[in-house]
C-alpha cells in the first residue's frame, strides 16, 4: 500500500495486476523471439507488432494518467504520450507497407519521421512537467546536461567503436540518423536524472518517472545496438535488439499506470548522490576531451565528426557556464535579499522586545553568579517608583528587605542546580511611596545562557489581584444583600465550633408571610425588610455568635457555649423584636417568623457530618413550628427525624412500586338513578405493601404530588383504567361505559397533557366521549387563562370534563359558565347531613339545580343510606356513588358488576 494525495492508503492490486499483465507479455515475446519459434519471418513479424501495438498501450497509459491530474501535471503527461503516439505511428507505417507482416524499412524514410517525434517531444513533455521550484535558467541546464553527457558519449563511442568499423558506404543522411536516436535517448534519460531529486523531494519517490526514466534506457539501449548494428550490416528486424525496446514500453505503460504519488514530503537523495549528479556531466566531457586527443595522438589526425563534435561540446559547456553564472546571480541576489529581510527581522524583533519589556506590566531584573544586578527594565519605574539606574551595578542584598533577601537567595540556590529550572514564590515589596505591594517573582536559571549570563526575575504586582481574591472569598461566604455569613460560611463555623464543644444551639428562622410582601410591595422592599430583619436578629444576640442568611427569607443563629433554655430564650427575644411593625418607604409593615431549634447534644456521635445534621435538625423544627400555626419557635426532637425518616422510605418504595407496577386500580361503580342500573366506574389507586399491607391513599397520594411522582402515576392510571374500560365494553357486546379519571395540579400543568391524553387513547381504543377527566375546584381557580386553554383542547378531543368535591372550594358562578365543565360530583359532606338539616339539603338541592340550570349532569358522592338516595332522586340527582351500592372494588369483581347487567339492588352491598 502506498499514500495516495493524503486520502489514505491507495489500493494497488490493480496496478499490480498491470505489472503482471505488462511482464507476462514481455516473458512472451522474449521467449518468441529469443527461440525463433517459425523461423526469422515469424520473428519478424512478432517484433513488428508487438513495436507497433506497445508504444500505443503506453501512449494511451500516459493519456489515462493526464487525466487524474490538473495543470503542468495534465498537460506534461499528455506532451509524453503524444510522443509515444508519434513513435507508434512510425511504427505503424512500417507495418502498413509490409502488412500483413513485419519488415523494415531503409533509413531515412516517413517511419523517421514518428520517431524523430518522439525525440522532439519527450523533452518538451519532461520541461512540462513540475519538479520542484526551478528557475528557467536551471531547466534549461538540465537539457544542456543531457546534450553535453550525450555529445560525450558519442564522441567517446565514434573514437572506439565508430571509426574503427566505419566504411565508405556509412555516409549521409542515414548513418548519422541511427547515431542521432541513442544521442536523444541519452539526452532525455539525463533530463530525467536531474528531475528525479527534485521531484523526490516534492513528490516522494517519484516512482512513475523513475518507471518512465528506465523506459527511455531501454529505448537507448536498443538504438545503441541498432546503430551499431547496421553500421556493420547485421541488423534485421525480430533481434534481441528489439527487446530494449518493447522492455521500454513495457516500463512506461507500468510507471503511467501507478497510483498516484503522495503530497509533499521531506524525502531527499542523499548530498553525495546530488553531488555525483552535478559532476556527471564534467566527467563525461573530460572523458571525451581525453579519449579525443588520445585518438588524434595515435592516429595523427582527427575525422571532422570528432572535430565538429568536440567544438559542440565546447559550446554546451560554455553556455552551461552561462546559465550558471546566470542561476548563481539569481540565487545571490535571493541570498542578499533573505539577508536583508532577514536583518530587517531581527531588528525589528530586537525593537519590540525592548518596546515590550518597556511597557510590560512585569518589572524584569538580571542577576549574574555573584549576586549583582545586571540589568534592569524600565518597568521598575512605572510599577514600583524607582528608576532602574538605582539597581544596575549594585548587589541585590543592598536593595532589598532583609526577609524578601532570604527567600530571593533560597530561591536562586533551589533553581541553580538545573540549567533553566524556575520556580514562582510570593513576597511584599516596598513602593517608592512607603506602601507594601505584593508581588509574585518567578526566578529562572539562564546563568549558561550565553545570550543573559544571570538569573532572569520576573516581578509582578499582584496588589489588585489580592484584593480582588479578598473579595472574591467575602462575597462567596457572605449574603451580599444583608453581608451576613452565607450558608457555606455558618456551615463551617458550626463545624469548628463542634470541635470544641456541643453546648451549641443552632436557631433556623423563616418569615411568615413574606412572599406577599414581595407580591404587593415589589421586591425593593422586600429587601428593605430583610436587611431590617437582619439588623434586629443581629440586635438580639452576643458579638461572637454568627448571625447568616441561607436565601430568601431563611436566617440561622449560631450561638456557642449555650443551654437549651438560653437557646428558648434568644429565639423569643427575636420574635418579640421582629413583633415591632418595619417601617418601609411610607408603610409599616408586621412580620412574624417561625423559629426552629436545634442542639448540638442531641446529635448522635457517628454522624458523618455532624454540623450538616445539626442544620437540617433546626431546619425540620422550623418547619414543625410553621406546621403548628407560625409565629412561634419549636425545639427539635427525635420524632420528627423519625417521621422525615419514614416519609423518605414511603416515598423510595412508592417510586419503586410504580417501576414494578405493584400498584393496583380499584373501580367504584357510577349508579344512573333512573334506571339502577351501572352505567360508569370512577378509577381509584391503591398500593397494596408487600411489608405495610394496602396503604391508605391519602398517605402516599400527596408524597406523588410533593415529588412530582404523580405524572407518572396519573398516566399509568390513565393508560389501565382506559384498556380496561374498552375490555369490558367488548365484553359486554359493545355496552358503553364511562369510565372516570382523577387528575392532579401537577399533571394538569403539564404542557403536552392534551397531546399525552390523545395518545392514550389512541393507543387503548377508547372512544374519547367514555373518558371522564375529574378535577377539584383547585384547579380551575390558578393560572385561569392557561388552564381555560388547556381545558379547551381537552374538550376538543371529545371527552367529559367533571369538577371533583364540588361545593369544598372557591368556584363562583362566573367560572363555571367560563370553563367548558359538563359534570359536578357534590361532595360527601353534603350528602351524608341529607335528611338531618333543612338547610343541608336544601344546599344540596340548590347545586343541583344549579347544574340543571348550567346544562351540567350532577353525580352524588359518599351515599351509604337508603334515605339519601330517595332524597338525591326526589331532587333529580342523575347519577351517585356510594357505599350503599358498592365499595371500590379489584377489577374482576368490577367486571361481573358492569357485566351482569342487572338492575341494582337498592341495598347496601
Amino acid at each position: 500500500m502506498t499514500l495516495n494525495n493524503a486520502q489514505g492508503r491507495a489500493d494497488i492490486r490493480p496496478w499490480l495486476r498491470v505489472c503482471l499483465a505488462v511482464a507476462s507479455v514481455l516473458t512472451v515475446l522474449a521467449v518468441l523471439i529469443g527461440a525463433g519459434v517459425g523461423g526469422p519471418d515469424v520473428a519478424k513479424d512478432i517484433s513488428t507488432w508487438a513495436l507497433t501495438v506497445l508504444p500505443l498501450v503506453a501512449a494511451g497509459a500516459c493519456l489515462w494518467r493526464s487525466r487524474r491530474y490538473s495543470g503542468r501535471h495534465r498537460w506534461g503527461w499528455a506532451v509524453l504520450g503524444a510522443g509515444l503516439l508519434s513513435w507508434g505511428a512510425g511504427q505503424a507505417y512500417t507495418l502498413a507497407r509490409y502488412f500483413p507482416h513485419g519488415g523494415d524499412l531503409a533509413v531515412p524514410s516517413w517511419a523517421d519521421a514518428g520517431y524523430l517525434g518522439m525525440l522532439l517531444l519527450l523533452p518538451i513533455g519532461l520541461l512540462i512537467l513540475p519538479s520542484g521550484s526551478q528557475p528557467l535558467a536551471n531547466r534549461a541546464r538540465g537539457v544542456l546536461d543531457g546534450l553535453l553527457v550525450a555529445t560525450s558519449l558519442v564522441i567517446v563511442s565514434w573514437v572506439l567503436v565508430v571509426d574503427p568499423r566505419i566504411g565508405t558506404s556509412h555516409q549521409g543522411a542515414g548513418f548519422y540518423l541511427k547515431l542521432l536516436y541513442p544521442l536523444g535517448d541519452i539526452v532525455i534519460a539525463t533530463m530525467i536524472g536531474y528531475m528525479l531529486p527534485r521531484r523526490r523531494a516534492r513528490f516522494r519517490c517519484s516512482a512513475d518517472l523513475l518507471f518512465f526514466g528506465f523506459g527511455v534506457a531501454g529505448f537507448a539501449a536498443s538504438d545503441i545496438g541498432y546503430a551499431y548494428l547496421g553500421m556493420i550490416d547485421d541488423y534485421r528486424a525480430g533481434s534481441f535488439v528489439d527487446l530494449g525496446w518493447m522492455i521500454g514500453f513495457g516500463l512506461v505503460i507500468v510507471g503511467a499506470a501507478r497510483p498516484k504519488d503522495a503530497e509533499p514530503l521531506t524525502s531527499e537523495f542523499s548530498s553525495r548522490i546530488r553531488m555525483g549528479g552535478v559532476m556527471a556531466p564534467y566527467v563525461a566531457v573530460g572523458a571525451a576531451l581525453l579519449v579525443s586527443a588520445m585518438f588524434h595522438l595515435v592516429s595523427g589526425h582527427s575525422t571532422p565528426f570528432v572535430a565538429w563534435s568536440r567544438s559542440l561540446l565546447i559550446a554546451l559547456l560554455i553556455g552551461r557556464q552561462v546559465l550558471t553564472l546566470l542561476e548563481n546571480r539569481d540565487l545571490n541576489r535571493g541570498l542578499e535579499t533573505r539577508v536583508e529581510e532577514r536583518t530587517a527581522e531581527l531588528h525589528a524583533r530586537e525593537q519590540q522586545f525592548h518596546a515590550l519589556i518597556r511597557h510590560s506590566s512585569d518589572v524584569v531584573t538580571v542577576i549574574d553568579a555573584n549576586g549583582s544586578v545586571i540589568f534592569q527594565s524600565e518597568s521598575m519605574l512605572r510599577v514600583f517608583g524607582y528608576p532602574s539606574e538605582v539597581f544596575v551595578g549594585r548587589h541585590y542584598t543592598e536593595l532589598l528587605a532583609p526577609e524578601v533577601t532570604v527567600r530571593l537567595a533560597q530561591a536562586m540556590r533551589q533553581v541553580a542546580v538545573r540549567p533553566f529550572a524556575s520556580v514562582t514564590l510570593e513576597i511584599v515589596h516596598t513602593h517608592q511611596d512607603g506602601r507594601k505591594r505584593p508581588s509574585e517573582m518567578i526566578v529562572t536559571n539562564l546563568v549558561d545562557d550565553p545570550h543573559v549570563g544571570g538569573f532572569v526575575l520576573n516581578t509582578r504586582d499582584i496588589s489588585e489581584r489580592k484584593e480582588l481574591q479578598e473579595q472574591l472569598i467575602h462575597e462567596a461566604y457572605h449574603d451580599s444583600l444583608t453581608q451576613l455569613a452565607n450558608r457555606a460560611l455558618f456551615r463551617d463555623r458550626a463545624a469548628a465550633a463542634l470541635e470544641r464543644t456541643v453546648a451549641l444551639t443552632v436557631l433556623h428562622l423563616d418569615l411568615d408571610g413574606f412572599k406577599r410582601v414581595n407580591d404587593s410591595l415589589g421586591h425593593l422592599a422586600g429587601d428593605q425588610l430583610l436587611v431590617e430583619v437582619a439588623d434586629r436578629i443581629k440586635g438580639c444576640v452576643r458579638a461572637e455568635d454568627v448571625v447568616a442568611r441561607f436565601g430568601a427569607d431563611e436566617f440561622a443563629v449560631l450561638i456557642e457555649t449555650a443551654s437549651a433554655e438560653e437557646g428558648e430564650f434568644v429565639a423569643r427575644r427575636i420574635l418579640e423584636d421582629l413583633d415591632l411593625p418595619v417601617e418601609v418607604g411610607a408603610r409599616n409593615i408586621h412580620v412574624r417568623a417561625s423559629i426552629g431549634l436545634a442542639q448540638a447534644s442531641l446529635l448522635d456521635e457517628d454522624d458523618e457530618d455532624r454540623a450538616e445534621q445539626l442544620l437540617r435538625n433546626a431546619d425540620l423544627a422550623m418547619h414543625h413550628a410553621k406546621a403548628a400555626g407560625g409565629s412561634g419557635c419549636t425545639s427539635y426532637r427525635a420524632q420528627m427525624r423519625d417521621g422525615l425518616i419514614e416519609r423518605l422510605e414511603l416515598e423510595n418504595d412508592l417510586r419503586a412500586a410504580l417501576e414494578n407496577q405493584e400498584l393496583r386500580l380499584h373501580y367504584q361503580p357510577t349508579v344512573d338513578l333512573d334506571t339502577s342500573q351501572v352505567v360508569g366506574f370512577e378509577a381509584l389507586v391503591r398500593w397494596p405493601h408487600p411489608t405495610r399491607g394496602m396503604i391508605n391513599p391519602l398517605d402516599f397520594i400527596p408524597i406523588a404530588e410533593a415529588t412530582g411522582l404523580i405524572v407518572p402515576l396519573g398516566l399509568w392510571v390513565l393508560r389501565e383504567a382506559c384498556r380496561q374500560a374498552v375490555e369490558w365494553s367488548n365484553a359486554a357486546g359493545g355496552r358503553p361505559l364511562k369510565m372516570s379519571v382523577n387528575v392532579s395540579v401537577r399533571q394538569f400543568d403539564q404542557p403536552d397533557f392534551t397531546e399525552t391524553v390523545a395518545a392514550v387513547l389512541a393507543e387503548t381504543g377508547m372512544p374519547a366521549d367514555r373518558l371522564c377527566l375529574e378535577m377539584t375546584e383547585s384547579v380551575l381557580m390558578t393560572d385561569t387563562e392557561a388552564n381555560l386553554e388547556q381545558l379547551v383542547r381537552l374538550k376538543a378531543l371529545g371527552l367529559t370534563l367533571a369538577i371533583d368535591d364540588f361545593g369544598t372550594g372557591y368556584s363562583s358562578l362566573a367560572y363555571l359558565r367560563r370553563f367548558p365543565v359538563d359534570t359536578l360530583k357534590i361532595d360527601r359532606s353534603f350528602v351524608e347531613r341529607l335528611g338531618m338539616l333543612a338547610g343541608d339539603t336544601a344546599l344540596t338541592d340548590t347545586i343541583v339545580r344549579l347544574g340543571k340550570s348550567l346544562g351540567m349532569s350532577t353525580v352524588a358522592e359518599g351515599i351509604e343510606e337508603f334515605g339519601q338516595l330517595a332524597a338525591l332522586r326526589e331532587m333529580g340527582c342523575g347519577f351517585a356513588q356510594g357505599y350503599y351500592f358498592s365499595r371500590p372494588v379489584p377489577a374482576a369483581d368490577a367486571g361481573r358488576l358492569f357485566l351482569e347487567g342487572a338492575a341494582m339492588m337498592e341495598t347496601p352491598a
